[in-house]
């Protein structure tokens, strides 16, 4: 039997990743994460790219963005308006849990 190696990090909310160090574990150039930053996908904390830093959930949704990239071939604005409709409906799908298990 073949074993699987899964590798990943677990990021809370007060990690803090400067560009260099998003691009480096997204393996894209920073004009990538530029354009995602133009484009609404992230919010970095920062006025300044040299400023710049990210936090664990905007790590999640620069994968996120990566995989809707590579497998459905959306483009940054079809990336950043389906991590939208995700976002919204996991808040929904939250919602409506919440309701059913006050009744």
């Amino acid at each position: 039997m073949q074993e699987k190696i899964i590798k990943g990090a677990i990021l809370d909310e007060q990690v803090e990743l400067t560009l260099h160090d998003l691009c480096r574990v997204c393996n894209r150039h920073s004009e990538w994460i530029v354009e995602l930053v133009n484009e609404g996908v992230l919010d970095p904390i920062g006025n300044h790219q040299e400023q710049w830093r990210f936090s664990g959930p905007s790590l999640q949704r620069a994968h996120a963005a990566m995989r809707l990239e590579r497998d459905l071939g959306l483009n940054l604005a079809g990336i950043a308006l389906a991590l939208d409709l995700i976002e919204e409906l996991e808040g929904l799908r939250q919602r409506l849990y919440r309701l059913e298990t006050d009744e």
